[in-house]
């Protein structure tokens, strides 16, 4: 039987060295590749890895805000690896009580011994539930991360706003605007996938290509033509934002429509 495994890390070339390292082991199955946080907890949750290879410092949710959305989402965890290229975060991993961690460079020595250590815990249900059980307790009891901040460009003004203030986020002409009760201007961020990954919330949610709302300042769902919706926000425009169909099924079970 196949170990499923996933490759987590913000580098594209240190997942494709990686992915290319564990083609030499047989055992390792590799179900899937994410590019940041969010993603992993999406994977994990879709694709139920047995092994996850977790880079520890990633922007937005990192490693450990990682393992701690997954643990308040409830769902099964599998065994973690961490990578860094920081001896301090080796540190931080075995706090948590993480399988194994590589330094990069992933050294192939270093690799074997890795995936010899999983096969031992996957042998040992028992052994693999106390860690589990150590790492949900450990995770459970950390601090938890302060709430990011957004930068925003205003009128030849830098502002600096709590992700909690921003109503929506739009994207014209590769310009992504942000929203506030009071503000509006322009992010330094290129996309609105990394936009929201930088948020790190569950809040937010893309409704449509081009617009990121937070679902905590919708005032009001408004029913559209052929069964799709829009939404009014609470902002002093009451700005109205179309939901795309992709998302019509996810609007319908936030709100029970």
């Amino acid at each position: 039987m196949k170990i499923r495994t996933l490759i987590v890390d913000d580098e594209r070339p240190a997942r494709e060295e990686l992915s290319f390292l564990l083609k030499s082991f047989p055992e390792i199955n590799v179900v899937g590749q994410a590019k940041n946080g969010v993603e992993a907890v999406q994977m994990v949750r879709e694709k139920s890895p047995q092994v996850v290879f977790l880079d520890v410092q990633m922007p937005g949710l990192d490693g450990l805000g990682v393992v701690r959305r997954l643990i308040e989402k409830k769902t099964p965890l599998p065994l973690f690896v961490f990578a860094t290229a920081f001896d301090n975060y080796a540190v931080r991993a075995f706090e948590v009580n993480a399988l194994d961690y590589l330094l990069k460079p992933i050294a192939k020595p270093r690799l074997v011994k890795a995936i010899e250590r999983i096969r031992r815990f996957l042998d040992s249900n028992e052994s693999t539930q106390e860690k589990l059980d150590c790492l949900v307790r450990l995770v459970q009891e950390a601090p938890s991360s302060p709430r990011p901040k957004l930068m925003v460009k205003s009128a030849g003004h830098m502002f600096l706003i709590s992700s909690d203030d921003l109503i929506f986020a739009t994207i014209q002409d590769g310009l992504i605007s942000i929203h506030t009760r009071d503000l509006e201007g322009q992010s330094n961020c290129r996309t609105i996938e990394e936009l929201q990954t930088n948020l790190d919330s569950p809040n937010f949610w893309r409704v449509h290509r081009s617009y990121l709302v937070n679902i905590n300042r919708i005032k009001e769902v408004i029913p559209w033509f052929k069964s799709s919706y829009q939404l009014r926000m609470d902002d002093r425009k009451q700005t109205e934002i179309p939901v795309s169909r992709a998302q019509t099924r996810k609007l319908r079970e936030l709100f029970n429509l």
